[in-house]
């Protein structure tokens, strides 16, 4: 059975309601999945936007040392790098150099750029992360290098 990734707020392929965006309340989206191999032992989650006009798809959201029984996440987990459910959670920075720059910050695409992709992608890991609270999409990519059983993503759309 395949990992699958899904929200109750939004279809795969459809809009993200402006609840979960910067023009709302910028809470994170109700998420849960189905299919974690057995093997696996923690699970990581990152939100990003290939389409921003930036040289690297623009970060919204790094999560990890999800553990592996844990199912769903609840909409609106806190914005702190140490999270007390899923217990040991972690999250990581997204792309903003100032205000918010821990946890999940929802899509504010340039307004007239059109369609905007956003992909949550799940991973499943054979190990547990050797990581600190505060990780960069980039360095937690390079730590699950080699430890990646399966993934799952969900891509849902916004513009403005």
């Amino acid at each position: 059975m395949a990992m699958e990734l899904f929200s109750s707020a939004f279809r795969a392929g459809g809009p993200i309601p402006r609840r979960y965006t910067g023009e709302g309340e910028d809470v994170s989206p109700p998420l849960q999945w189905t299919g974690v191999p057995e093997a696996a032992q923690e699970l990581a989650l990152i939100c990003d936007d290939p389409d921003a006009p930036t040289p690297e798809p623009w970060v919204h959201w790094v999560l990890y040392k999800i553990p592996s029984t844990v199912t769903s996440l609840p909409e609106g987990l806190p914005k702190t790098a140490q999270l007390s459910q899923p217990t040991g959670a972690m999250q990581g920075k997204n792309s903003w150099t100032s205000g918010q720059t821990i946890g999940y910050r929802g899509p504010m695409p340039p307004p007239g750029h059109g369609v905007h992709h956003y992909h949550f992608t799940l991973y499943a890991l054979d190990s547990p992360l050797n990581v600190q609270p505060g990780e960069t999409k980039k360095n937690l990519l390079k730590i699950m290098e080699g430890h990646i059983l399966a993934a799952a993503t969900l891509i849902g759309t916004y513009q403005r």
